[in-house]
């Protein structure tokens, strides 16, 4: 049996995360089933939420305000940049609240808490995949047939989990230390959607400060999904796209370091 006491954390946590990957599996599940059988919209809402936001987007910055589509239909170039977006604002507003929406599991029972806001994730990735096959019928729709560097998008799928995560996991453990830090959550995803470049090319952004707008990772990942469905027609920005990478890496590697060493006092605080 294993006691949970402050200050400890079990060492052989990699061995631990596997033991319970049936848990894992098992929250997940729940998850799902909360999202999409005990809802009324279920399944639609994964549907409409990216595709109103598409023809808002299309109507104001492709109708209204003329910016450039990258060779691209306006409606395509916003929906490829929709799938990696939604994907991180599902997986951090859903995974940032999870341990508090657990509080009770987390302190009557011992288990790897990483777990928690990682099966976030999960749902989110089928969300990615229902908003994928919407894609694909838009392009058929458009007659904008994807290229063949489709083939790398899970590639680039994994660049925005692991960004995903990372952030998740820091968001989560601040929101156990300090709870009205969930209310400034909902500010950060929507402050993240207007810098990010979802409605528009990140083309128009100037020459001169374009290598440090790459410093939202957000940048360079719908850069590569915009890539990967268009092909060459696409101008990537590919030092951006390195930038990106790398500070996906910082967040990912501060997001797990400082869960770990927040883990092992969620059972008293909660």
């Amino acid at each position: 049996m294993i006691t949970i006491e402050s200050g400890k954390i079990h060492r052989q946590y990699i061995k631990d995360l596997w033991n319970y990957r049936e848990l894992f599996w098992l929250l997940s599940w729940r998850d799902i089933l909360v999202r999409y059988k005990q809802t009324v919209i279920g399944i639609a809402w994964s549907v409409l939420r990216p595709l109103l936001t598409m023809i808002v987007f299309t109507i104001v910055f492709g109708k209204l305000a003329k910016m450039p589509s990258e060779g691209m239909p306006y409606s395509i170039l916003v929906f490829s940049a929709m799938l990696p977006w939604q994907f991180f604002s599902n997986t951090l507003s859903e995974g940032g609240n999870s341990l508090l929406s657990n509080e009770k599991l987390i302190s009557k029972v011992y288990f790897p808490r990483i777990i928690i806001p990682t099966t976030s994730m999960i749902v989110s990735l089928i969300d990615f995949l229902i908003s994928f096959a919407l894609l694909l019928i838009l392009m058929i729709v458009t007659g904008f047939l994807p290229s063949w560097t489709i083939v790398f998008m899970p590639i680039f799928l994994i660049e925005a989990i692991v960004f995903s995560l990372g952030l998740t996991f820091f968001i989560s453990a601040m929101n156990v230390k300090y709870r009205d830090f969930r209310y400034v959550l909902p500010f950060i995803i929507q402050f993240g959607l207007y810098i990010s470049p979802v409605g528009f090319s990140s083309s128009i952004v100037p020459e001169k400060w374009r290598i440090f707008y790459y410093l939202n990772p957000m940048a360079g990942i719908i850069d590569s999904f915009r890539w990967c469905i268009s092909g060459f027609t696409y101008n990537i920005y590919i030092t951006g796209c390195i930038v990106s990478f790398f500070v996906i890496i910082i967040f990912f590697i501060i997001g797990i370091l400082y869960f770990r060493s927040a883990e092992r006092e969620f059972a008293d605080i909660i």
